[in-house]
């Protein structure tokens, strides 16, 4: 009896999800600013086997890292 319910109720939420009309998404702003727009990816592609320090690599590890997490990099 308890499975009968739990399945009932499993279909109605399965029929009211692929009934219900899909939320509109927001769209993205206009002006990215390039602190975040997306980094370079052949510049990381060509920094993942860097064996010496590059400015070039570490500024694009940076971008990367500010892309990914959202935020400046917190200052020490």
């Amino acid at each position: 009896m308890a499975g009968a319910i739990v399945g009932g109720m499993a279909l109605a939420l399965g029929l009211l999800a692929a009934l219900d009309p899909p939320v509109p998404r927001a769209f993205a702003p206009a002006q990215i600013s390039g602190a975040d727009a997306r980094p370079d990816l052949g510049t990381l592609r060509r920094c993942r086997t860097v064996t010496v320090a590059d400015a070039e690599c570490e500024a694009a590890w940076d971008a990367k890292r500010r892309h990914f997490f959202g935020h400046e990099k917190d200052a020490r």
